[in-house]
């Protein structure tokens, strides 16, 4: 399909990986708001009927499969992952998602990536990141380790022609926050400030960078 088809009048298709969980969700609505269509992917359908509407088409698919990626983005003019599993080894799974979305994206063509990372793997110094804290938890360390695998294997394997993006969440990621309508942006640092955002806020932040794409191959970290 061509760009044209893909972006009709302002009107993008946009695959969402993960479609079920709270950024998903999140993501999916903020760009049925703006108008988008949506294929909201999730591993059981049978699960979100509540996702399934007029401008979103719920479909099972699985984000490590480089054959499910290709097949379920085709004809999409951006594609976001914020899916995660807790079942599987973080490393194992993130390097395995970035991988797939690498290939399948590259066979069906479609240009724009956003991927969502974790606050952890923010520095709050020159090389110094918040999860390289002493006082910070194992678990979490290990689980952050896979973004930071994630992001690495796709500065290694992602060509010219995947414009990717990880957009960064401060550590409070919270439903309950106050919704501002706004946030600001730094790359790959942590911001000054409350170091929390609500889920709508954020998922603002991702669908700007798919209407107006103003960063690439960084991690972009976003907060109130």
């Amino acid at each position: 399909m061509s760009d044209d088809a893909k972006n009709i009048d302002g009107i993008k298709s946009i695959i969402v990986f993960g479609a079920g969980g709270r950024v998903g969700r999140a993501a999916v609505n903020e760009a049925v708001t703006r108008g988008h269509r949506v294929t909201a992917v999730v591993r059981d359908p049978a699960k979100y009927r509540d996702l399934e509407g007029s401008s979103v088409r719920l479909v099972r698919g699985d984000v490590t499969d480089p054959a499910s990626v290709a097949a379920l983005a085709a004809g999409h003019g951006a594609a976001v992952n914020a899916s995660a599993r807790l079942d599987v080894p973080s490393e194992e799974y993130f390097t395995a998602a970035a991988r797939a979305l690498v290939t399948g994206l590259h066979r069906a063509a479609v240009r724009r990536l956003l991927t969502v990372g974790i606050g952890a793997t923010l520095e709050t110094a020159p090389g110094v990141r918040v999860m390289d804290g002493p006082e910070f938890p194992a678990a979490f360390r290990t689980f952050s380790q896979g973004h930071v695998a994630e992001f690495e294997l796709l500065d290694a394997e992602a060509g010219p022609e995947l414009d990717w993006l990880m957009v960064v969440p401060p550590l409070d990621l919270n439903q309950d926050a106050e919704l501002t309508g706004g946030y600001r942006t730094a790359v790959g640092t942590v911001l000054d400030g409350p170091g929390r955002i609500a889920h709508a806020d954020f998922a603002r932040a991702l669908i700007d960078e798919i209407d107006r794409p103003r960063h690439s191959r960084v991690q972009l970290a976003v907060s109130v």
